[in-house]
């Protein structure tokens, strides 16, 4: 299996910046697409910002180049910068992987347990 852990997130100011890590680890074989997704309650989970093969980077519209996703592929790592926040980015905020865990297996989607991010105006 595959496990994502999750650190960064808290509490900011509007205006202010915060940084969101995710730790894959367990059986990796490969991963094409690391990447983040938000939830308010009662919303449907939306994509943030991904980024596949470790080189192209798509970001939702929302992002408005307040956002960088970078990914450390030694250490299978990918994080999330985010600044200028509002607080319209409140939300819970989840690492996502899509990879395989052997060489005959398929890719699939991992999820991490999430992480509270909470903008003040």
């Amino acid at each position: 299996q595959v496990q994502l852990v999750e650190s960064g997130g808290g509490l900011a100011q509007a205006g202010g910046s915060l940084r969101l890590s995710c730790a894959a680890s367990g059986s990796i074989f490969s991963i094409d697409i690391m990447g983040w997704y938000r939830q308010v309650p009662g919303k449907q989970r939306e994509v943030v910002a991904v980024i596949i093969n470790g080189v192209t980077r798509h970001y939702a519209d929302f992002v408005e180049g307040r956002f960088t996703i970078f990914r450390d592929g030694a250490k299978n790592m990918v994080t999330l910068e985010m600044s200028n926040l509002t607080p319209e980015d409140t939300a819970i905020y989840y690492c996502n992987v899509y990879g395989r865990t052997d060489s005959s297996s398929y890719a699939r989607t991992f999820w991490g347990q999430g992480t509270q991010v909470t903008v003040s105006s």
